[in-house]
């Protein structure tokens, strides 16, 4: 069997301020802004890491999908307060540098900087949104 060669591309995150959003992922965590559009008094923001193009996550309005009815808005609504709808990994070489970077900007701390007994040095903060962030530290 050969490998296919497949790379991830975009994933996506819900944001229920696209302002506070886009500082987040921008002023806070230096992504690059590549693509912001607008439809129907909604927007799509795309973002990702500078050095990184082929890699972006696409911050969406989260009822942009015209099969999500009234109670699924209202669950996913609250999930969101609750930071428990949607989350992303993402890596540094420089945890706790990143980590006081972080703190300092203002994010929401979810836990701090620590040897996790599954073998990674990671800590968790959530966006604007509630969407949990675990940044992990590259070894």
């Amino acid at each position: 069997m050969t490998a296919m060669d497949i790379t991830i591309h975009s994933s996506f995150l819900p944001h229920n301020d696209p302002d506070a959003s886009l500082a987040f992922y921008r002023d806070t965590l230096g992504f690059e802004v590549r693509n912001d559009v607008g439809y129907g008094g909604m927007r799509w923001i795309t973002v990702g890491p500078a050095g990184q193009p082929a890699t972006s996550i696409v911050l969406e309005p989260p009822m942009a999908d015209p099969g999500v009815t009234d109670d699924e808005r209202r669950t996913v609504a609250e999930m969101m307060a609750k930071g428990t709808f949607a989350r992303v990994l993402l890596a540094t070489a420089d945890l706790d540098g990143a980590f006081a970077r972080l703190q300092a900007a203002g994010a929401e701390v979810v836990q701090e900087p620590i040897d996790q007994p599954y073998g990674v040095r990671d800590c968790a903060f959530r966006d604007p949104a509630g969407n949990l962030i675990r940044l992990q530290e590259l070894r």
